[in-house]
């Protein structure tokens, strides 16, 4: 199967709460240049897949309000395909709605599904194991979900357990998943990355889209009929008002819980490719440059003295100088500006 099949779909639907005051309301983290490099998390999350997948096969998921933001960063994709939510129901709905939408317009696509807030290092390495995933679910009836080599006994991510006594046939890197796993508490992640066949959940799941949509048909029947009712209206001037209308009757529950918790042939493909999710200003920290004293600092208006191991982050070039501060976070934004203790970052959302 060649590029021609190869689809993707960015999930960019979203709040990012825990970005603000970078991340608003009306523009969250995923159309923000968060990294400091001129482009935002939803464009360097297409540019990663270039060479793999085609511009003209790229589709992303959002909410109706921000179709607009969607196709102002990504001109190269079709308008058609910027596939909108008019509410949030989770992630198993929108995933079956775009696989229908997909499966329409290409019955034979082999699909990528990421979401639009990770940082990855290696490129390289990434293309090669999103060409080998795809490969095999071109191959087989089998779900595919990459499983990141843990560093250390996060706590913020859940986990795969996979069965590393045999390989896929023909694919050597690609084991079955033996369970999925909560968010574990620090004792429970420090026992999963001693066992050595325990990884985090990236999130990236590679499909063929007939066995996706076979899927919702077994374990999410509820949800596949809806949206396989609407096949007629799909690509038509008819599509948004039935799906405005039918969307919020959906159950909102994640595609974890409806399909891949459930299905039989699901697989991981163990990867390393300095991969980080960033839903939090420490995550952000941990994946920027540091200077001698541990600071990271985006904004060319920003000085710090006598700080050390903080983030100071302005979009704006207004000037901020930072003195005698440890290990916080200090962030300036159209005006509004925060203050807090790394340590206390999870409890941004509670702060507003």
């Amino acid at each position: 199967m060649g590029m021609t099949e190869n689809h993707l779909v960015v999930m960019a639907g979203g709040v990012g709460s825990r970005f603000w005051p970078m991340s608003t309301p009306a523009r969250p983290k995923q159309f923000l240049d968060i990294m400091g490099v001129g482009r935002t998390m939803l464009q360097l999350t297409v540019d990663r897949f270039r060479g793999v997948i085609r511009p003209e096969n790229v589709w992303v998921v959002t909410g109706a309000q921000f179709a607009e933001l969607v196709r102002e960063q990504l001109p190269e994709v079709p308008a058609d395909h910027v596939v909108l939510e008019p509410c949030g129901r989770g992630t198993a709905p929108c995933i079956c709605y775009v696989s229908w939408r997909i499966k329409t317009e290409n019955p034979r696509a082999n699909v990528v599904v990421s979401p639009a807030d990770h940082d990855i290092k290696d490129l390289e390495e990434f293309r090669r194991i999103v060409g080998e995933a795809l490969s095999f679910s071109a191959e087989t009836d089998s779900i595919v979900t990459l499983g990141i080599k843990p560093s250390r006994p996060a706590t913020g991510y859940g986990y795969i357990r996979a069965d590393l006594s045999f390989s896929a046939l023909r694919h050597n890197g690609i084991f079955r998943v033996d369970a999925f796993k909560e968010k574990p508490d620090l004792a429970t992640a420090g026992t999963y990355i001693r066992q050595k066949n325990y990884y985090w959940n990236s999130g990236i799941f590679v499909w063929n889209v007939s066995t996706i949509v076979n899927a919702f048909r077994v374990y999410a029947r509820d949800i596949s009929e809806k949206f396989e009712a609407l096949q007629h209206v799909y690509g038509t001037p008819s599509e948004q008002e039935a799906i405005d209308a039918m969307f919020p009757t959906c159950e909102s529950i994640s595609v974890d819980y409806a399909i891949m918790e459930k299905a039989e042939e699901v697989f991981v493909c163990p990867a390393d490719f300095g991969w980080s999710d960033l839903g939090t200003w420490g995550s952000l920290y941990d994946q920027l440059p540091h200077d001698e004293y541990g600071n990271a600092i985006v904004g060319n208006g920003v000085r710090a003295v006598e700080t050390h191991r903080c983030i100071i982050h302005s979009a704006t070039e207004k000037k901020i100088v930072v003195q005698g501060l440890e290990d916080c976070i200090v962030v300036e934004n159209d005006g509004n500006i925060l203050i807090c203790r790394l340590s206390e970052e999870q409890r941004i959302k509670s702060f507003m």
